[in-house]
């Protein structure tokens, strides 16, 4: 942790721009620019004890109870003797401490696991290998294939043609898609050449270290020249290098300045919400005591002036002392004396129930993952009870609500639908794990973790069907994809996007294999025949075109145009011969859409060869025009891209994880709002957000905000609201009666008709979150029942998950998996890490961990509404007990003439917080529960109470006190009352001091363990036994220390020998503890009969429920698969990006030249007749097995229904 001075100092001397010479240590250390090493831990050897103490002491209690242990050393006014204080303080004191070393040293391990890492670093003319933290700004290091980047480097050379790496950078955006870099010609020369790089001597003029991951702004300056430097040539900490032997670099930034530690955020102290109450609670009660001290030292002053001076002959006053000093020194001693209304037990035991119910989470079965072996885990133990509060949830998608596998589910084929199983009757079966699946065997170079369960599609194929044949020569053709195939056969495809990579794995095991490509070829092996095909040109995707295109000549000399794209958008570029398939076709893309699933739909013309060249002149000339060039390709575009002929479509599943939809669905009824944070494009992020039911086509409107300045986005934000609430006022959405502190206000709750979608991408996102804006978007985003922020930067999160939290009174929650989510981590109240593909940043950064989304119900509405709960319970009981306890005290001053006496023995007083009542209550805090877990789930609706506060409030606490009260003056004036004046069976006195202070403490003791029974609703052995228990050992106790025996041991410290035979073995005494402790919980029952008959809560009604099932829990949910019944369909399936097809034909992105290969396939028999089966042929199935048999809807035994596609082949 640095010293207040040094931050100063940095603050005063920030940085401007970045100065750095390549190889020049000396140079480069007199900027004294940060080192590589990171550091997230807070403390060390030297600075824990008192920065702990610091922390610790901020805590209002612990600073009390410190001063108290000051007035306890002073002989004159203590009643109490100092060890009462100071050994409950230092246990609290060293548990807490304990817990948060702990704690540090977990993230001193990480930090250290980080830091030693090995690289390679270019010293003195050599490579050595050097841990990270030692690396330096200005060190030219190499890296490895599938390294992580060591910091934030300048790319100098690498092993690829043209000087190409290629980079994950999952942990930076929560993109698993390979990014492209390219270095500087002038630095790729350098090669590998280690004396050339030892002789490089470049000087870079960069920016300051930021948070920007999309942009970069510098210069190199080498041999006299300066050349430019951007975004595509840097290489940033947190990637990995992929498919890359080896690259160089040289460190512009290291360790905290990086741009990845820029992100992740500042580490801060997390408080829940109970805390925060508790501290002004806290301060009430101070003030509460105060008042009751003070009013007891004005009454004793009195009494000293009255009735003082006559007790003066026996009990002599000290020099010096008056009345008014005796008041003054009374004061204090109530001080010490009514000190219970804050016991530090208190603290002690929330710590203990916090930590108990942090081992629930850790034990927890149904939330242990089998298939990856990870356990849920509570890496904090403050948090919990927070967990049973929470309003909003930020969810990270790539990751977290998806596996990131995108898999071929369905297709449609010349109007004929291919991928549902059907049984024998013609109905359709659900596909489950056990369901059988096609065998590829005939095919060497399928991919073996490719599944599909209809084997119509590949009898369709082996039957040489032309139209199943064209439909996935184009999946095996229209793609940006690189093949590698490091041994004979053994294929990896490196896709852009997984869903591209998805659709040409699935032709590779349909019999149309993608084996390799040059920038103007691509190799396929189409059953067993490899085919070249000349690429003459790619019509790129963007975001406005949502299409792709390659032209391609077959080696029969076919010219052809293969086209794939969102269905809207073809549609519009069809032949018109082809509206009654496109009708058909357009049924089965509802169909997959109600499934969540990602269409695409696929299309295809033949071009004369006079056409495409003149075509093709007219391209080169626009592709080098330097006025308006997009414009004019894409007019090109448009005018080849016409009178196509329809293929068919695909169906493409981005499998979500196991449970997302109805855990989003539960959290919904739960009323907790769910907000998706993601790197990811618009199209992909709204594609997730239908597939788990955010989204719905039941919303009134899915508002999109996607405009390029502050004046549209603040218009369509408004827009928005308009469409929402018509008759919205500009300043009437803050909370008039409640801020936030320093003069910002709060944004109340606003009631919508309908339900809404918002839709913002990250462009729209930075200048939303302006000020002049932020209340327009938080209000609008608030009012809608789902949010989804794509392509925004981890900073961005953080901020928006700050925006959220500064303007709404509500428990925020946010989850994610990489290292892009870690600021969003760190900036919500809670923060949830998954272990998943994406490393450990996230888990190492969180308050709770697990393997899957699912789990986050059974963590929030099972132990998170539990917790919430049992601590509540608790506090209310706590508070009631001790408030009892020492309101007693405050009664009976007003009958010792306030001389500050207790009513209890002083050993009572010791043990009846830290024995006699301890166990019960915790007992209760650890095992209650209202209904069960399957309750819980049954009905989500039971965690709302939660977010409103409704368990411990002010207004609960208050309650608490007068219902303290009221206790209190029946527990000291019934037993008052019936000893007053009264005498024992043999006719002996029994209205003596120590009498009376057996009988108010048993009853005081039994009247609170009743109550603690009526606040239970789960009873266990564990609380029985605690309860009675305790019970019994007050007894135990009690006629113990008031034996003979003990006081003629220690006759000072146990006064009271014989008053418990003496007084509790009186009818009169057992029939004044029945009436006490009835008189007690009378009112309680009374009030809480009514009110539930009157206004019953949710849980009163679910209770309820639960006694008329006889306690027996319904039967669990079936997990079926969630069906959509929509007719939206996605816009484009592809999280693609634009500009990768100028990077296939521009001979930048090869390794080497491809060598010939033998194909992996027996070359089968082709027909030359104008017959092509479609599916299955007079019952042939060449699988052996029972077919699939299926009742078709539309009658497609005729090719000329709609068109036979001729095979350009030949």
């Amino acid at each position: 942790m640095s010293f207040f001075s040094l931050d100063f100092s940095r603050k005063k001397e920030r940085e401007v721009e970045r100065k750095l010479r390549a190889n020049d240590r000396e140079y480069n250390l007199s900027f004294k620019y940060a080192t590589n090493a990171i550091k997230t831990s807070k403390y060390n050897l030297f600075t824990f004890l008192p920065l702990n103490l610091f922390e610790q002491f901020q805590r209002i209690a612990n600073a009390y109870f410190l001063f108290l242990l000051v007035l306890q050393v002073i002989p004159q006014i203590s009643s109490l003797s100092w060890f009462t204080t100071v050994v409950p303080l230092v246990l609290v004191l060293s548990v807490t401490a304990a817990k948060d070393a702990i704690d540090d040293i977990n993230r001193h391990r990480s930090d250290n696991q980080v830091n030693n890492r090995r690289v390679q670093v270019l010293i003195d003319g050599e490579l050595r290998g050097e841990r990270w933290m030692d690396v330096q700004v200005g060190d030219i290091i190499k890296l490895e294939n599938n390294q992580f980047v060591t910091a934030d480097l300048l790319l100098l050379s690498s092993s690829e043609p043209l000087n190409l790496v290629y980079i994950e950078t999952a942990e930076l955006d929560g993109e698993t898609n390979l990014k492209v870099r390219q270095a500087l010609t002038v630095t790729g020369d350098l090669g590998d050449n280690i004396d050339r790089l030892a002789a490089f001597n470049g000087e870079v003029h960069c920016e300051p270290p930021n948070n920007r991951l999309d942009r970069f702004m510098g210069t190199l300056t080498c041999a006299g020249q300066k050349y430019s430097l951007d975004n595509e040539k840097i290489l940033l900490r947190g990637c990995t290098l992929r498919n890359t032997e080896w690259c160089f670099g040289l460190v512009l930034f290291g360790g905290p300045q990086t741009k990845l530690m820029q992100n992740c955020g500042k580490t801060t102290f997390k408080r829940t919400s109970i805390d925060r109450l508790m501290n002004v609670l806290v301060l009430c009660i101070f003030g509460f005591l105060a008042c009751m001290c003070t009013i007891l030292a004005v009454g004793n002053g009195i009494w000293e002036v009255n009735e003082g001076s006559q007790f003066t002959v026996f009990l002599p006053r000290q020099e010096g002392g008056n009345a008014a000093f005796c008041a003054f020194l009374t004061f204090w001693s109530y001080v010490i004396i009514l000190n219970t209304v804050v016991p530090i037990s208190l603290y002690v035991s929330v710590e203990i129930i916090r930590l108990g119910n942090s081992f629930y989470i850790d034990w927890d079965r149904k939330m242990y993952h089998a298939h990856s072996d990870t356990p849920a885990e509570a890496r904090t133990t403050t948090l919990n009870e927070e967990l049973g509060q929470i309003k909003y949830v930020f969810s990270d998608k790539t990751g977290t609500l998806t596996q990131n596998i995108m898999t071929f589910n369905k297709c449609t084929i010349n109007g004929k639908s291919y991928g549902d199983v059907y049984d024998y009757s013609g109905q359709r079966l659900e596909i489950t794990e056990d369901t059988e699946t096609v065998d590829f065997s005939f095919n060497p170079l399928a991919d073996p973790k490719f599944l599909f369960h209809d084997h119509a599609l590949v009898e369709a194929v082996k039957l040489e069907n032309q139209e199943v044949h064209a439909f996935f020569r184009l999946l095996a053709l229209c793609h940006t994809v690189m093949a590698e195939e490091k041994n004979e056969g053994e294929l990896i495809y490196q896709a852009q996007s997984p869903d591209e990579g998805a659709l040409v794995t699935a032709a590779r095991n349909f019999g149309f294999v993608f084996r390799s490509r040059t920038p103007d070829s691509i190799t396929i092996v189409e059953l067993g025949e490899q085919q070249t095909y000349k690429l003459l040109a790619i019509l790129d995707f963007n975001n406005v075109r949502k299409r792709m295109s390659v032209i391609v000549r077959s080696p029969g000399g076919k010219l052809s145009l293969y086209c794939k794209g969102a269905d809207t958008i073809i549609y519009e570029r069809l032949h018109q011969s082809c509206s009654k398939l496109m009708d058909v076709t357009t049924e089965h893309l509802n169909e997959f859409a109600g499934e969540g699933l990602r269409t695409l739909a696929l299309a295809f013309k033949d071009l004369d060869e006079e056409y495409f060249s003149q075509w093709k002149q007219r391209h080169h000339e626009a592709s080098t025009s330097l006025d308006d060039r997009e414009n004019k390709l894409d007019q090109l575009y448009e005018e080849i891209e016409k009178d196509l002929l329809l293929l068919g479509a695909t169906a493409i599943e981005d499998k979500l994880q196991d449970g997302v939809p109805q855990t989003i669905e539960q959290l919904s009824k739960a009323d907790i709002k769910i907000w998706v944070l993601t790197g990811d494009k618009q199209e992909t992020a709204e594609n997730i957000g239908y597939s788990c039911n955010m989204l719905r086509e039941e919303m009134r409107e899915v508002f999109v905000i996607s405009g390029t300045s502050p004046t549209d986005v603040r218009q369509e934000l408004r827009n928005a609201l308009t469409t929402m609430k018509p008759d919205t006022a500009e300043d009437t959405h803050f909370l008039q009666e409640r801020t936030l502190g320093k003069g910002m206000k709060a944004i109340r709750d606003e009631v919508v008709n309908g339900e809404y979608g918002l839709v913002i991408n990250g462009h729209s996102l930075a200048y939303a979150l302006e000020c002049s804006m932020e209340l327009d978007f938080l209000r609008t985003a608030c009012m809608c029942k789902a949010v989804i922020c794509c392509r925004v930067t981890p900073l961005q999160k953080a901020q928006v998950v700050e925006l959220v939290k500064k303007y709404r009174q509500a428990v925020t929650l946010a989850i994610g998996d990489g290292a892009n989510d870690v600021s969003m981590i760190k900036a919500a109240h809670i923060g949830v890490g998954i272990s998943g593909q994406e490393g450990m940043q996230a888990v190492l950064s969180s308050d709770f961990s697990f393997a899957q989304f699912r789990f986050l119900q059974r963590l929030l509405l099972v132990h998170g509404r539990w917790s919430y709960l049992r601590m509540c319970k608790f506090l209310r009981y706590f508070f009631y007990k001790n408030f009892t306890f020492t309101f007693v005290h405050f009664w009976y001053a007003f009958f010792c003439g306030f001389s500050a006496q207790t009513v209890y023995d002083e050993w009572f007083i010791t043990l009846y917080n830290l024995v006699y009542t301890a166990l019960p209550v915790l007992g209760m805090s650890l095992f209650d529960q209202d209904v069960n877990e399957l309750w819980s789930f049954q009905h989500p609706e039971l965690y709302v109470p939660g977010q409103l506060n409704l368990y411990f409030s002010k207004t609960a606490f208050f309650k608490c006190a007068l219902h303290s009260c009221y206790s209190s003056l029946v527990l000291f004036f019934i037993p008052y009352a019936a000893m007053y004046d009264t005498v024992r069976d043999d006719g002996k006195d029994i209205a003596d001091y120590q009498s009376f202070a057996l009988l108010t403490q048993t009853c005081l003791l039994i009247a609170v363990c009743i109550q603690m029974g009526l606040e239970m609703a789960y009873w266990t052995a564990v609380n029985t036994f605690f309860v009675l228990g305790s019970l019994a050992m007050y007894f135990a106790v009690t006629f113990t220390m008031y034996s003979n025996g003990i006081f003629l041991m220690l006759p000072s410290s146990f006064p009271f020998i014989g008053t418990a035979r003496n007084t509790l073995n009186q009818p009169n005494v057992w029939l004044t503890i029945l009436l006490t402790s009835i008189l007690c919980i009378l009112p309680v029952i009374a009030y809480r009969f009514l009110w539930i008959q009157l206004r019953p809560t949710i849980n009163d009604k679910v209770m309820f429920k639960v006694r008329q099932a006889k306690a027996t829990p319904p039967p669990p949910p079936r997990r079926t698969r969630m069906r959509r019944t929509s007719s939206r369909r996605s816009g484009y399936a592809f999280s693609h990006a634009q500009g990768y097809g100028d990077l296939v034909t521009s001979r930048r992105f090869l390794r080497r030249p491809a060598i010939s290969r033998s194909s992996g396939l027996t070359p089968k028999g082709r027909t030359t007749t104008g017959f092509s089966p479609m599916g299955r042929s007079a019952g042939y199935s060449p699988t052996g097995r029972p077919q699939n048999t299926k009742v078709p809807e539309v009658e497609v035994t005729s090719l000329q229904m709609y068109r036979t596609v001729r095979d350009p082949v030949f």
